[in-house]
């Protein structure tokens, strides 16, 4: 039952992010009304949720899928982990980017699409294609799997350092230093190292924190971090360095989590279980809505603000639409675009 409840309160948080995605790219006050006094008070407005409440999702997902490898991890368990991340990662990754670049080269081709993908016309050749399959190029949203993979490579290192506390504690402390000093990692962000390393450590060291029921200590606990995490990023905003932006988006995630009693979600309904799917999704989705709706209704400052609003239902409904489509036709290729996940219903 308890276990029923965390998987079911990890679909919630991870359903939750991925709405907060799609309302950080959808922005659209500038593309209905130009740069305009009106564009800019509306863009003000989303972008207190887009830039105010998304910029929690991602880090948010950081450590659910970091805290989920390292749950019961041990050396034993490493190949088989190891394993299953290529398969939700790695083949993902491949596929989705030649499908957006596929995608986005024929249609920067057709007219009347080609200043809708706004990208010019995007060549066809072995360059561009290692490019956009291995580098993302035209997938922006894909730099979290990027990240996620070579964080993942790194794992027999990682480990190494987190097996003990006391590497662990000095691992944190580095990868808190180098997002403070703003060093450059090579192929890694240093935030998302990290959220990383965060969550490994939470893992290994306290999961009873992650994972039991709530109460009034629970509460008070994660209020106690929200707020640590609220407070950093109002010291970044009033000239405080990067690294506070950072350390709130990691505190803040963390606090939610321990303030939430996994007992009083309802569970998860299966409408919610197919993030990936969505979030890979969305973003072609949002562009095209965005762009054609602008053409339809230019300088219409309610029809933006009411697609805005909207636009998480549109790309869930997107999303299961080619889930229904994709699980009848052809549930193999389901399978590999979703990272090996199961097919339900």
């Amino acid at each position: 039952m308890e276990e029923r409840q965390f998987r079911s309160k990890i679909q919630w948080f991870t359903f939750c992010f991925s709405i907060l995605v799609v309302w950080v790219h959808a922005a659209n006050a500038e593309l209905f009304l130009g740069r305009t006094g009106e564009a800019a008070a509306l863009e003000r407005l989303q972008s207190l949720v887009g830039n105010g409440l998304g910029q929690f999702a991602v880090p948010g997902f950081f450590m659910i899928s970091d805290y989920l490898f390292y749950r019961n991890f041990s050396w034993d368990k490493l190949e088989r982990k190891l394993k299953s991340r290529f398969r939700s990662l790695v083949i993902p990754f491949l596929l989705w980017n030649g499908l957006y670049y596929l995608g986005y080269a024929l249609a920067s081709r057709v007219p009347g699409l080609t200043e809708i993908v706004g990208k010019g016309v995007i060549p066809l050749d072995p360059g561009t294609a290692i490019q956009a399959v291995v580098l993302y190029r035209y997938n922006a949203v894909f730099w979290y799997l990027y990240q996620l993979i070579w964080l993942v490579a790194l794992t027999p290192v990682l480990y190494s350092l987190l097996r003990r506390k006391g590497t662990a504690a000095l691992l944190l402390a580095a990868a808190a230093a180098w997002v403070w000093f703003e060093r450059d990692v090579p192929f890694i962000n240093e935030d998302s190292l990290l959220y990383y390393v965060s969550a490994a450590c939470w893992a290994i060291y306290a999961p009873g924190t992650a994972e039991e029921a709530g109460g009034r200590r629970q509460l008070l606990e994660g209020a106690g971090v929200l707020a640590a995490g609220i407070a950093s990023l109002l010291v970044q905003r009033h000239g405080g360095g990067i690294g506070f932006l950072v350390y709130g988006r990691l505190l803040v995630p963390m606090g939610v989590w321990r303030m939430v009693d996994k007992r009083l979600l309802p569970q998860a309904r299966w409408w919610m279980k197919d993030t990936f799917f969505l979030y890979a999704t969305h973003f072609a989705f949002v562009r095209l809505v965005n762009k054609t709706m602008a053409r339809i209704f230019p300088g219409s400052a309610l029809g933006a603000a009411l697609l805005y609003a909207l636009m998480p239902a549109l790309c869930l409904g997107f999303a299961l639409a080619g889930r229904a489509v994709l699980v009848r036709l052809a549930p193999p290729l389901w399978r590999l675009l979703t990272g090996g996940r199961d097919v339900r219903g």
